[in-house]
């Protein structure tokens, strides 16, 4: 184990669950511990990206922000498996919807994670990876969805590192070749697990869709994020 804590991450050891819930927001960090943990004892405040430990049905969890993009949850979530053992993380957020095939409120689970960004080139591959998610996960929380009569869509996600494109042919490139959605951290979070020789799962709520123009009310946000919730807490 490195040194810690670390410059980015208060934590000592055994402060950390095994498991950790990572969503992008720490505010919304705060809210899942508050909501849906007991024994709850918070473990970072540095930089604001809270980080909380506490119990669901008696099993150890852990939440924590990740931050917006692929250098941020690549700093939190490498730290979390190579500094403090951590063995899974799931990310959860939200994600503007792409294919004819997602709709407002669907849950998606990111089997791979197409990405436009260079963060893959740090390993000086002979060719190109894919980043992928852990199976084990993906089928698990496929099964609780389906127990749960959440809909769910499974397939491959784009994680861009831009927000605002100059392109405007952009989004209808990635439709065609049957990119669901579109968020911007999975793809370093499935790098960085590969790497560790760990376990990553990325679920998304569509709050957006990017081509009928719908969006969701506040009160749908969090109705649809409770739905994850639901699917993510019994992955721990």
């Amino acid at each position: 184990m490195a040194i810690i804590p670390t410059a980015h991450n208060a934590a000592k050891e055994g402060e950390i669950a095994k498991t950790v819930l990572l969503p992008g927001d720490p505010l919304r960090a705060k809210v899942i511990a508050d909501t849906y943990l007991e024994d709850v004892t918070c473990f970072n405040t540095v930089r604001n990206m809270l980080g909380f430990t506490g119990t669901y049905k008696g099993k150890r969890v852990s939440v924590m922000g990740s931050g917006m993009g692929m250098p941020s949850i690549g700093i939190y979530s490498y730290e979390l498996y190579n500094f403090y053992d951590v063995d899974r993380i799931i990310r959860i957020g939200s994600a503007g919807g792409i294919s004819d095939r997602v709709k407002l409120r669907d849950l998606v689970i990111g089997m791979g994670a197409s990405t436009n960004s260079n963060y893959a080139a740090q390993y000086n591959l002979p060719g190109t990876i894919a980043p992928i998610a852990d199976y084990a996960l993906l089928r698990r929380a496929v099964e609780v969805a389906e127990e749960k009569k959440i809909s769910v869509a499974v397939g491959n996600i784009l994680s861009s590192d831009v927000f605002y494109n100059a392109d405007a042919t952009f989004n209808d490139r990635w439709k065609q070749m049957g990119i669901l959605c579109v968020e911007m951290e999975a793809a370093a979070l499935y790098l960085n697990a590969a790497y560790a020789g760990k376990q990553a799962l990325c679920m998304l709520t569509i709050s957006d869709h990017l081509y009928t123009g719908e969006a969701l009310s506040a009160e749908d946000r969090q109705n649809s994020f409770h739905e994850m919730m639901q699917v993510a807490l019994e992955l721990a």
